[in-house]
């Protein structure tokens, strides 16, 4: 609620300083500026009605606690099953005159190999499915055919019934391509804009605060019309509602303390930036003014860690020309 302001106001003013661009016209005076200010703090007041276990979900698998102690459980029972049934196969063996000591022996040699490779691959399995619990950019179909293979797995539990390595929630939750949030879960982080709207508009403005609504409820909007929740286009929104989605976008990209992901470094967040402006997901312009000003520095030097704070090239950043 801090960050986000700070951004807006740095590149409205901004904006407001491009006298030789396309926003040579733009200005706001100051009873302006504090109306996109108040905005800027209210734009996220929606979520005190999500559920703080969907809004600060850390992993894919978090619940009560993150269920991928569960399946590290199960890995163990696995292996500890598979060196039971090896015992067992091989007290058979012993039992069984007709064998000589040499079959034995080779024989038990294969069993160990077995076993062996059988305990490294689960292994491998287990630390796979731990970076999937991890939400991420995107994760790859292989990856994704990988968890469902896995899933096919069996195991005997303690009552002794043969079930399935993981649930049907399990891999539905493991499967999650980008971030941590299933589709459910996310229409409930994603309606927080709609209570945003519903509160905002019910409260009676000042003339001086009337566009507070308009400002604050539009940073999940796309140029293209393709955000929500109301569809816009670019042409039908209003600039300053245009710079609170480019402030609202980066700050969450560089934050550091969200729960359910790593923060960015600045290279990391201007390429993000730029293939949205490439898809037409934010005003072009406003970016090129937000890169060509700096306004991504001043803002780091003020909210980053220093780690974050890496030496950006602007050739390399998606839709921006130098």
């Amino acid at each position: 609620c801090k960050r986000v302001p700070e951004l807006t106001m740095m590149l409205a003013q901004a904006a407001i300083a491009d006298k030789s661009g396309l926003f040579k016209d733009f200005a706001l005076n100051e009873s302006e500026l504090l109306e996109l200010k108040d905005a800027s703090w209210l734009h996220d007041c929606g979520k005190i009605t999500t559920p703080e276990a969907v809004m600060d979900k850390p992993t894919k698998l978090s619940a009560i606690f993150d269920r991928i102690e569960l399946i590290d459980q199960r890995f163990d029972l696995i292996k500890q099953q598979a060196e039971n049934a090896m015992l067992k196969a091989q007290l058979a063996l012993l039992q069984n005159n007709s064998n000589s000591i040499e079959d034995i022996e080779a024989e038990f040699q294969n069993m160990y190999a077995e076993l062996l490779a059988f305990k490294q691959q689960c292994e491998r399995d287990r630390e796979f499915l731990r970076l999937c619990n991890i939400g991420s950019e995107s994760m790859t179909e292989a990856d994704q055919a990988r968890v469902r293979e896995i899933s096919m797995r069996e195991f005997v539990d303690l009552d002794g019934h043969v079930s399935r390595f993981l649930s049907d929630d399990e891999l539905y939750n493991l499967s999650i391509v980008r971030g941590t949030l299933t589709a459910e879960e996310r229409w409930i982080i994603n309606n927080h804009i709609n209570v945003t709207i519903a509160m905002l508009d019910s409260l009676p403005y000042p003339r001086s605060l009337s566009r507070v609504p308009e400002y604050a409820c539009g940073h999940h909007e796309r140029m293209d019309g393709t955000g929500y929740p109301r569809g816009l286009k670019r042409e039908e929104m209003s600039v300053p509602a245009r710079i609170m989605g480019i402030a609202d976008i980066f700050e969450a990209l560089t934050s550091k303390d969200r729960p359910y992901k790593k923060s960015k470094t600045l290279t990391e967040s201007l390429q993000i930036l730029g293939r949205m402006k490439v898809n037409h997901h934010i005003d072009p312009d406003l970016f090129d003014v937000f890169i060509r000003e700096k306004i991504y520095l001043k803002y780091a030097e003020k909210f980053l860690e220093p780690e974050q704070i890496d030496a950006v090239d602007h050739s390399k950043i998606p839709g921006y020309i130098p």
